[in-house]
This record gives C-alpha cells, sequence and structure tokens, in this order.
C-alpha cells in the first residue's frame, strides 16, 4: 500500500447475502481497502468465512481492492498458502497465536503477501517495535467519527471501521471524516518534529 492515511471498512459488518455488492458500494464510495477478520471459533468464539469467500470476492472484484486479512484463528500458520492462492494481499496474524512468529512472517512474504502483526490490547509493543522500526499502524475495533481523533493522535494510519461507515446512510462521508482527521494529524506530527 502506499504511504498515508487508508481506510478500510470491516465487511463483517456489511449485509452479508449481499457480499459483493457491499464491497464494491463500500470502494465507490472511497475505501482505500477491504478489511475481512477470519475468525475460526477457537482464537476468538465465533466463526466468520475463509479462503474459499475470499476467493469468490476477488474472482468478482477483479484484483484492484487490497484485501487485508484479520486472521483471528489459533494456527494461523495453516492458512498462509490458501489465502494467498485465493487473493489476500496482506495476511495480519495475532503474535499471541504463533509461537514462532518469524517463520510464519517469512511463509507469508515468500507467499507474495504484505505481513501485518495483530496484538490484543493486553500484549506489549515492546517486540512489535524492536523489530520492525517503521511500521504502519493499524487500528481496528469502535473506530468512528467520536474516536477517530485519538486513533491519528496515537500514530494510526490505517484505519478500519466498521458499523461507522458500513451502517451509514453517506460512508462517502465518513470515509473522507476519517481520512482527513488521520492526515492532518499526519501533518501536524511531521511538522513538530
Amino acid at each position: 500500500m502506499a504511504s498515508g492515511c487508508k481506510i478500510g471498512p470491516s465487511i463483517l459488518n456489511s449485509d452479508l447475502a449481499s457480499l459483493g455488492a457491499e464491497c464494491l458500494r463500500m470502494l465507490d464510495s472511497g475505501a482505500d481497502y477491504l478489511h475481512l477478520d477470519v475468525m475460526d471459533g477457537h482464537f476468538v468464539p465465533n466463526i466468520t468465512f475463509g479462503h474459499p469467500v475470499v476467493e469468490s470476492l476477488r474472482k468478482q472484484l477483479g484484483q484492484d481492492p487490497f484485501f487485508d486479512m484479520h486472521m483471528m484463528v489459533s494456527r494461523p500458520e495453516q492458512w498462509v498458502k490458501p489465502m494467498a492462492v485465493a487473493g489476500a494481499n496482506q495476511y495480519t496474524f495475532h503474535l499471541e497465536a504463533t509461537e514462532n512468529p518469524g517463520a510464519l512472517i517469512k511463509d507469508i512474504r515468500e507467499n507474495g503477501m504484505k505481513v501485518g502483526l495483530a496484538i490484543k490490547p493486553g500484549t506489549t509493543v515492546h517486540w512489535l517495535r524492536t523489530q520492525f522500526p517503521s511500521l504502519d499502524i493499524e487500528v481496528d475495533g469502535g473506530v468512528g467519527p467520536d474516536t477517530i481523533h485519538k486513533c491519528a493522535e496515537a500514530g494510526a494510519n490505517m484505519i478500519v471501521s466498521g458499523s461507522a461507515i458500513m451502517r451509514s446512510e453517506d460512508p462517502r462521508s465518513v470515509i473522507n471524516l476519517l481520512r482527513n482527521v488521520c492526515s492532518e494529524a499526519a501533518q501536524k506530527r511531521s511538522l513538530d518534529r
């Protein structure tokens, strides 16, 4: 992905019976990427969808949309290849779900995807900061017009928003607002340096 602030609607908050149309609606509303939550019922209690849905969306939407896979699964290693083949662009796994993050990162990259590392709120970011001095910072969960300022001020440049965008009557205006707040905060940080 290019630098700057990017907004990715979480499609789990869409009308899942019309998933392809909902994705197109988000892209037409100015979304920079699509955030797809994959849950296995073990790492988290919910179950969502897997690589067959990703493959179907890729066929319907073409190669342009960037798919950020948020893998909330117990064994993220087993899904790298299937997600790559299905058309995922970024494989975001939870640090808490693997014993060997270095090997998993290597595997993801070798399968042609970008790497995303997710952490639960109680997990320290020290390991991430020492291993990766320059990161995109994505915030996911409860982000909308009322909370974007805190995310932007903390340095986030990839914003995942579910219901605030997906359930809005005007998703384009919500996406633009989130992007503008995030971009303004980044500009302020660069001027303060």
